[in-house]
């Protein structure tokens, strides 16, 4: 059997390949939109790719496995689980738990492991050639290594109402009824590793066991012992925000994501050019530094740094009906592009090299020492809420930037606003977009912990 595992950093998102050799048939799980990986790797193992499948509707990416299908003409296997509101409207193939099907000589069958969502699936995979016992399991959002997926996205961003506590239970049955069921021995192969917001404390490295969970998790003893309050409270409690854009993936991942087809290099823009679709609502795309936007600052730019942090902060940012312009170099402009297609950004319609020809202003952040002379400034703290509340400005609003520009008439537009987040990296982003978005602000430099060490220092002096 042949393995394949797949990382996007940024979205701490993992999609695998499973393919026979003997057959030259392969499977692909979980797919992000830029699907040159798979077809590449599929033809240096000289392996089709016959089956195309996903654990769940997700909400921090949009899904790829429509695109992959097409492009291939593999067979699209979906969840028809879960309730009515949240059924795929596309696919080939409908699956249900205990739906089997093969690919060569390797067996997939199918696990309705709700919790984290109504229609999660796991696979379990047996390579028949050794044996009839399963070696691994694709559990999607469902277990991840040390942590489970959070039951409460569906009220957090797609319009739900209570339904984490449902979410819950169904997710205390799935651990019960059907993880807790597999032999220790049957390897775990998450969606998801550290970082990602779809639970709360996720491991870093890449695969654990049905058996070290059993035996480590924070949530075994609460399931062994037949504790589903406990669970449920702790499972609840301290869940990160989730950004905004999750409530659009879901629905266009519900329904069926828009086809890129086969699509022309991205072309270099004249500055006449670029100002003449700003006039016409465009926005640009900043992704030098944020010291090098902080010293230039564009007119009518947002600041997503090429860095990992580019396609989530692009989902938190961005919408998704403007056209975009890159500032970026002419060999990072096609690859920049294609991460924006993972949250959906796909209207980046040519990129310049430079700020050259565009009207900039200096924006550089001050110190943590001069906020008091910034009184009756509103201080906005963008990081998350357990950051906030772990330690914040007295006085300072919580809004974290995920949400921030569908709350922006919550903000006022005759008032100072100085904003932060934990280091200054995150508040580079946001105040570049509340800045084109015409508000007056500023930057703590160096955030909450610069704020925390001016504060620490001066009590001790």
């Amino acid at each position: 059997m042949y393995f394949k595992r797949f990382y996007d950093t940024d979205l701490a998102q993992a999609s695998y390949m499973l393919g026979c050799q003997k057959t030259g048939e392969c499977l692909v799980i979980d797919p992000v939109r830029d699907i040159a990986p798979y077809l590449e790797k599929a033809a240096a193992q000289k392996l089709r790719i016959t089956h195309v499948t996903e654990t769940h509707i997700h909400a921090d990416y949009l899904s790829g496995s429509r695109e992959l299908a097409q492009a291939t003409g593999a067979a699209l296997y979906l969840s028809d689980e879960g309730d009515a509101d949240w059924k795929y409207g596309f696919g080939d193939v409908k699956v249900y738990d205990g739906s089997s099907f093969m690919v060569g000589n390797v067996k997939i069958e199918v696990r309705h492991t709700p919790g984290h969502t109504p229609e999660s699936v796991s696979f379990l995979v047996t390579d028949t050639p050794r044996g009839d016992q399963p070696s691994m399991i694709f559990t999607g959002d469902f277990v991840f290594v040390g942590e489970i997926g959070r039951p409460d996205l569906l009220d957090e961003a797609a319009g739900g109402a209570d339904t984490r506590f449902e979410g819950a239970r169904q997710m205390f049955a799935s651990l019960k009824n059907q993880f807790l069921t597999l032999p220790d021995f049957v390897q775990v192969w998450p969606a998801h590793g550290s970082g990602s917001a779809c639970g709360k404390a996720l491991g870093a490295v890449p695969t654990t066991t049905v058996g070290y969970e059993r035996a480590l998790a924070w949530w075994s003893s609460f399931v062994q012992n037949g504790d589903e309050q406990g669970f449920t409270d702790e499972l609840l409690s301290g869940q990160p925000d989730a950004p905004h854009y999750y409530g659009r993936m879901k629905t266009q991942n519900k329904a069926g994501p828009a086809l890129l087809g086969d699509v022309e290099p991205l072309g270099k823009l004249e500055p006449a050019d670029v100002l003449t679709r700003l006039d016409k609502g465009a926005r640009l795309i900043d992704t030098r530094t944020s010291g090098a936007h902080q010293a230039a600052a564009p007119e009518r730019s947002v600041n997503l740094p090429d860095r990992n942090t580019l396609e989530t902060w692009a989902g938190w940012l961005l919408e998704p009906e403007r056209d975009y312009v890159l500032i970026a170099p002419a060999d990072r402009a096609e690859a920049l592009r294609r991460r924006l297609w993972m949250v959906g950004v796909d209207r980046v319609v040519g990129f310049v090299e430079t700020t050259q020809g565009l009207t900039t202003h200096e924006a550089r952040p001050f110190p943590a020492s001069e906020l008091p002379q910034h009184q009756g400034a509103l201080v906005l703290d963008v990081r998350n809420k357990t950051e906030h509340q772990d330690g914040a400005i007295p006085g300072s609003m919580q809004l974290h930037a995920g949400q921030l520009p569908w709350k922006l008439d919550e903000l006022p537009r005759d008032q100072e606003i100085v904003v932060h987040c934990q280091g200054g990296a995150r508040s580079a982003a946001a105040a570049s977009l509340l800045r084109t978005e015409g508000f007056n602000v500023s930057e703590l430099a160096g955030g909450y912990e610069a704020w925390a060490k001016a504060q620490n220092e001066a009590q001790t002096a």
